[in-house]
């Protein structure tokens, strides 16, 4: 007989719950749900992976903007910019292909701003500025 790939996850799930100690009736958690316990633990990791992403941001930004202005850049990023650091990110997490080509872009990116150090600082600091007054 030809098993499903999820018959698989459960023969696994199975094996592992007989091989854990204690009493597996009682289910850890907030909820006596396991899959609500799941869901409440995704929420819980997305919020603070959120908030933590933002301080990060506004902390890159705050030695040279000031705390209020960094706040304003980090809260008007445009919908594009916002998806496009998105899919960089996931493609880098997804492989380890991804995260070579996504960290040699970045470091490119980097050696060329190097290069060209005044203007893109001036740049720069002209397009954030903009960023921050559009409300």
């Amino acid at each position: 007989m030809v098993k499903h790939v999820e018959e698989y996850g459960a023969d696994a799930v199975d094996a592992a719950r007989k091989r854990t100690r204690g009493r597996r009736d009682r289910v850890p958690g907030p909820s006596s749900d396991p899959e609500t316990n799941l869901i409440m633990a995704d929420v819980a990791m997305r919020a603070g992976t959120t908030i933590l992403r933002s301080a990060v941001e506004k902390g890159f930004l705050k030695g040279r903007y000031g705390s209020e202005t960094a706040s304003e850049i980090v809260s008007n990023r445009s919908v594009k910019k916002t998806l496009t650091s998105f899919a960089l990110a996931k493609l880098a997490t997804r492989s380890l292909p991804g995260a070579v080509l996504v960290s040699g872009g970045m470091l490119a990116k980097t050696l060329f701003d190097k290069g060209r150090a005044r203007r893109a600082r001036l740049r720069g600091d002209r397009r954030l500025r903009e960023q921050a007054k559009n409300d």
